[in-house]
């Protein structure tokens, strides 16, 4: 989900394994040359799902990358099929309250399918309804870690316990 931490603890654990840093929006939005709201706003969601999509086929795999999707990647098409036949999947589950606490206090009109300058109850029923539909998807991933206050440390805990199952 958006402002779940993807990217901040992305960068975090690929620091702490000496593994390079991907995060597939900021890629996206690199190659397009304008921002994915814009993207939406110009090509639509269809257009931004099938470049999703081709970039993250791109990966190499076994190449020493913490990959930050999108929050909707593993929601589209194969690609948490591919995801897992790839590597491995990490869901950080934060409560859609918590989102919306982070999406308030966060960076404005980045989000293009969530109004942050909406009201505080319908934008939390947006999240709330986002989370639900994606959970399906989400739920499949490797780990999975519940805590609105996720840190490096956590997530660290968690890897570290499940490889050792």
């Amino acid at each position: 989900m958006p402002t779940s931490g993807k990217s901040s603890l992305g960068k975090a654990l690929a620091n702490q394994l000496d593994y390079q840093f991907l995060d597939l929006d900021e890629l996206i939005v690199e190659r397009e040359g304008v921002s994915i709201a814009e993207i939406f706003r110009r090509h639509g969601e269809a257009y931004f799902r099938q470049s999703e999509r081709a970039l993250l086929r791109s990966i190499v795999p076994n190449s020493r990358l913490v990959v930050a999707t999108g929050g909707g990647t593993p929601c589209f098409f194969d690609n948490m099929s591919f995801i897992h036949a790839n590597g491995l999947s990490l869901f950080m589950d934060v409560s859609p309250r918590e989102l919306l606490r982070r999406l308030k206090d966060g960076r404005k009109n980045e989000r293009p399918l969530f109004n942050v300058q909406a009201d505080a109850s319908i934008l939390l029923a947006g999240l709330e309804k986002k989370y639900e539909e994606r959970r399906i998807f989400y739920q499949q991933a490797h780990y999975s870690i519940q805590d609105d206050r996720i840190d490096l440390r956590k997530l660290l805990e968690v890897i570290k316990a499940e490889t050792l199952r």
